[in-house]
C-alpha cells in the first residue's frame, strides 16, 4: 500500500462516511479529526459495518476495523472520534507488509 498523508486518509474516510450515511445532511456536514461518530454523526452499528467494508476495499485487509473496535470498551466506543480511526489507518498502513 502506498503511503498517504493524514489529510488524504481523513478525506477518504470523510467521503466514505458520507456515502455510508447517505443522507442529505451528511453531504454538507463538516467531518474532521474531532468529529464524534456517536454524537455528531449518529452512526449506527450497521453503518460501521458498511464503513469497515469500504475501508478494506480502499486500504486493504491490514486495516481490520472490526478487530480494532472489538478491543474497545463501551465508553471508548461511545466517544470514538473520526481522528482516532484516521490515526489507526495511518498507523496500520505505514507498517511493512509481510506478503
Amino acid at each position: 500500500m502506498n503511503d498517504r498523508t493524514q489529510g488524504q486518509v481523513l478525506a477518504d474516510v470523510a467521503r466514505m462516511i458520507r456515502e455510508v450515511i447517505a443522507e442529505e445532511w451528511a453531504r454538507e456536514a463538516s467531518i474532521g479529526m474531532d468529529t464524534s461518530f456517536a454524537r455528531d454523526l449518529e452512526i449506527e452499528s450497521i453503518e460501521l459495518v458498511a464503513l469497515a467494508e469500504r475501508i478494506n476495499a480502499v486500504y486493504g485487509r491490514e486495516i481490520n476495523l472490526a478487530e480494532w473496535l472489538a478491543a474497545k470498551d463501551l465508553g471508548e466506543l461511545v466517544s470514538l472520534r473520526v481522528g482516532q480511526l484516521v490515526e489507526h489507518i495511518a498507523q496500520c498502513s505505514s507498517r511493512p507488509t509481510t506478503e
